[in-house]
């Protein structure tokens, strides 16, 4: 797998969430996949009182290719769940914000069908109407595959099906060009991100640890986890200083 090489350019840090929920009372595992809606507003409130502005990846791509500088956050958030529809997006409008929503293409309309059993909930997904709903509102629809499987595990067969297909499938839906895609599992190797720079993504993210910055491989992009415990501070931490950075 091509590691990222690091640049002196700004730091640019990629926000990773899932849910914009109450965790549910059921769930004993994984309860770190949720932020409360008031905390996302929190953080968010916190990002544009420091003169960030929250970017989707498509809009950021200037920055992450060095021809734009400035204090960019970059807010993705993976699944597409349905609450992110209606908790995230205003917060993220009241503010100006964008934001990259990562599909599971397979599972428009359902539920997390990847990983329900391990959680012990079905999490409603966006509906075709929901996913257009979110692109009026400013904000950007991503790939994450049909079926969020481990890719480096996949076939070249599957590899194709999972990463052309959840692309052609999305812009099928949506009328427009699906050009971001984020690796089910931070999963990938040399083989991965080859097949995805093949099926014409401009971009592609991880979940390894760490800020982005101009001069990485687009295609491997490090990502930083926001997740249910942390508090405004730790969150501070994460996204303006080099603490994820000396952790990736």
């Amino acid at each position: 797998m091509t590691r990222a090489t690091p640049s002196t350019a700004t730091p640019l840090p990629i926000l990773t969430y899932h849910n914009i929920a109450t965790a549910p009372r059921e769930i004993r595992r994984w309860r770190s996949l949720y932020v409360s809606p008031r905390a996302f507003a929190r953080q968010m409130w916190l990002l544009r009182r420091f003169g960030y502005t929250g970017l989707s990846m498509s809009a950021a791509m200037p920055y992450l290719q060095g021809e734009r500088s400035g204090r960019i956050a970059i807010i993705t958030l993976d699944d597409g769940y349905a609450d992110n529809l209606e908790s995230a997006l205003p917060v993220l409008q009241r503010h100006g914000f964008s934001a990259t929503c990562y599909v599971v293409s397979g599972s428009i309309g359902q539920y997390n069908q990847w990983d329900d059993e391990r959680l012990g909930v079905r999490k409603p997904l966006m509906s075709v109407e929901q996913l257009r709903e979110w692109q009026r509102g400013g904000m950007e629809i991503g790939a994450h595959t049909r079926s969020h499987p481990r890719l480096t595990q996949c076939s070249d067969a599957q590899l194709h099906d999972e990463i052309h297909g959840s692309k052609a499938t999305l812009e099928d839906h949506l009328g427009t060009p699906v050009t971001q895609f984020c690796y089910p599992y931070g999963d990938a190797d040399d083989r991965v991100a080859g097949v995805v720079r093949e099926a014409g993504f401009a971009a592609a993210t991880t979940t390894a640890r760490g800020r982005a910055s101009a001069g990485m491989d687009l295609w491997l992009l490090p990502r930083v986890q926001i997740a249910r415990h942390h508090l405004l501070p730790q969150f501070a931490m994460r996204v303006m200083s080099g603490y994820e950075d000396r952790r990736g």
